[in-house]
């Protein structure tokens, strides 16, 4: 079972986060979509990733129809939105290029259109989507402080920042920043070397890992490197008698102490199903290390 993961007082989040960045390419019903997330809520999973931009703006509104279809199901689940990035878009004719916007205003803005889409009243937790150059976070803090007065927003927290850029917005908002969703997979190592993870861990906070399996391509490896990985997660899943790959990599990431919640972004069953076993695998010390070392293509200092 999926256990619950409390990441701030009164946030309790599914260890493992079913996400919707590619919704409309699964082409479901919102029937069917209903059918799929009814499903992985008897896994465990409750809590659903997404962002005002995913699928050119319609992911949200694919996910709303299907709420919409069962009353009672809003109360069952976590909803994760992202604002801040806005793209050049046909819904969006006189916009010129894709850029950043963190003004109180369109902060506002967004998390009412994503409300509106998503056929709810709140967000659980609202993520600011990237760090911005032409960043200011006292603009931030005066729309966080609204939306958590009106009680649209419960919980607040970014993605792909610094820790520096996190402490940077901590210092101005009144609220505890809960998370910070970063790229996290058994390709990419950055945040273990960056002290991404290591911050997040003094502060006993706890991270999302987007893209998980690196793009598919821990799969179906394209370079030297992947292919290196991918010989060990075989390895690995043979002494675990396993041919699910995925399994083994969502329980490589599972293992480390930063208590890290992966974003899973599959709409079939038996992926999501894949990803919901690993939570029973118990990987070595020495397996973990085995695939970390993998990726990087030598042997530790």
């Amino acid at each position: 079972m999926n256990k619950k993961i409390t990441l701030a007082p009164g946030l309790e989040l599914s260890r493992i986060i079913q996400g919707h960045w590619r919704l409309m390419e699964w082409n479901y019903s919102p029937q069917e979509l209903l059918t799929l997330t009814k499903r992985s809520i008897e896994l465990g999973i409750t809590s659903y990733d997404h962002a005002d931009i995913y699928g050119n703006y319609e992911c949200e509104k694919s996910f709303g129809k299907t709420i919409a279809l069962d009353k009672g199901l809003r109360n069952t689940i976590e909803i994760i939105s992202k604002c801040g990035i806005k793209l050049k878009s046909d819904k969006f004719p006189d916009r010129h290029l894709k850029y950043y916007d963190y003004s109180s205003e369109y902060i506002v803005e967004s998390v009412e259109n994503s409300l509106k889409n998503l056929k709810t009243d709140y967000l659980d937790v609202l993520l600011l989507h990237r760090p911005a150059p032409l960043f200011n976070p006292e603009e931030v803090a005066k729309a966080f402080s609204l939306l958590k007065e009106q009680g649209k927003v419960r919980h607040f927290g970014v993605s792909n920042f610094t820790p520096a850029q996190f402490e940077l917005l901590q210092g101005a908002v009144e609220e505890p920043l809960v998370t910070n969703q970063i790229e996290i997979s058994p390709y990419c190592l950055d945040t273990f070397k960056d002290d991404s993870l290591t911050y997040l861990q003094k502060n006993k906070i706890k991270p999302m890992a987007w893209s998980p399996l690196a793009g598919g391509q821990l799969f179906t490896p394209k370079d030297t490197k992947g292919a290196r990985i991918f010989k060990s997660l075989q390895k690995v899943a043979t002494a675990h008698n396993t041919t699910n790959i995925d399994s083994i990599i969502y329980a490589w990431i599972l293992k480390h102490p930063a208590c890290i919640l992966p974003i899973i972004g599959t709409g079939k069953f038996e992926r999501i199903r894949n990803a919901t076993e690993a939570l029973s695998l118990k990987m070595t010390t020495e397996e973990w290390y085995e695939i970390y070392i993998a990726s990087e293509g030598k042997e530790l200092p």
